[in-house]
């Protein structure tokens, strides 16, 4: 196995099981720290939607509510995912290979080794999802900016995975596209597949050995500061967790297909043939923000929307769209 990082990385326990402050700690770390950095944390009950899919369509929200689950929004794309303290989430944090885009066969390979030399059977499935025995075990997202990248993802290791299912209302077509009946047929939890199990402080210890006994890395403790408080109050605001607020009331869904590469949702504001307002929304990645795609599709007519996105990187929008792609989708309910 190659070497990911050098021998001078960080590795950090985070000491809260807040989501808004892990996934403020994570962000804070990302913006200002230049170091290489591994991370571990755990959530009580959350439902995580990514950066660019919208909260009413991905939560049961009766459900959520009545449990007193919180609802989190991350900075990375992807679905919607379920944590609770029987899921253990880890994070690398690298100043060198967000020029590469979106690669997860990278980050997960410390984490597929880890849980091999545990003796299981792992393997990087589809776009972002680690299988053993043929189950999910773990999603994974990641949101880069310029050459840093943030790689993270779940390990379901005693999850209640009732609680998952129902929590999320996950697009049946992505269901029939992996030919499983239900997501609570389609996810296991890590713990079941071993034939001695232990707790999750032991499988916690054993992810972080692995890690800290391949690359080197020195623990340093969770950091505190105004910033990473800031963030914490961003992200339980509803500003943050609900910007589809503004626009569900005045644009039309005009149509939701699903590609290899995720969904994608269009919203659209027509004024007769111009495309007044467009909001992209879904479980895709991208390396740059979707707003800047969205804003320069403002105010085009229907016939110029081609041209316009042949002028535009739609691939680092949405991985793996072409701008034909994009515009025969637009174009077929515009």
């Amino acid at each position: 196995m190659y070497c990911l990082y050098g021998q001078d990385m960080k590795f950090l326990i985070l000491d809260t099981h807040d989501p808004y402050r892990n996934l403020a700690i994570e962000e804070y770390l990302f913006d200002t720290c230049d170091d290489e950095i591994f991370m571990l944390w755990q959530n009580e009950p959350t439902v995580v939607i990514g950066k660019n899919q919208n909260a009413f369509a991905e939560i049961r929200w009766d459900f959520v509510k009545e449990r007193g689950i919180h609802v989190a929004r991350r900075i990375t794309g992807g679905g919607a995912v379920y944590h609770d303290l029987g899921n253990i989430n880890y994070t690398f944090l690298s100043p060198n290979k967000g020029k590469d885009g979106i690669d997860f066969a990278y980050f997960t390979e410390p984490i597929v080794k880890a849980l091999r030399d545990m003796g299981l059977d792992v393997c990087l499935s589809g776009r972002n999802d680690l299988l053993a025995d043929g189950k999910k075990i773990s999603g994974n997202a990641q949101h880069a900016v310029g050459d840093r990248v943030l790689h993270h993802g779940t390990l379901l290791f005693d999850s209640d995975l009732d609680v998952l299912s129902t929590a999320l209302c996950v697009d049946p077509e992505k269901l029939k596209a992996k030919a499983v009946a239900s997501a609570r047929s389609r996810v296991a939890n890590i713990r079941d597949l071993f034939a001695e199990p232990f707790d999750t402080r032991e499988f916690m210890a054993r992810i972080a050995d692995s890690v800290k006994s391949c690359y080197g890395a020195q623990c340093i403790p969770t950091p505190t500061c105004a910033e990473i408080d800031r963030l914490c109050e961003r992200n339980a605001s509803k500003e943050w967790l609900f910007p589809e607020r503004e626009f569900l009331s005045n644009y039309q869904l005009i149509q939701k297909k699903r590609y290899d590469f995720g969904t994608v949702e269009l919203y659209l504001y027509m004024a007769n043939e111009t495309i007044r307002e467009i909001r992209i929304r879904g479980d895709f990645f991208g390396t740059r923000p979707i707003i800047e795609l969205e804003n320069a599709l403002q105010n085009t007519d229907r016939n110029a929307v081609e041209g316009v996105l042949q002028t535009l990187p739609v691939g680092e929008y949405v991985f793996g769209m072409s701008a034909e792609m994009l515009a025969s989708q637009i174009l077929s309910h515009a």
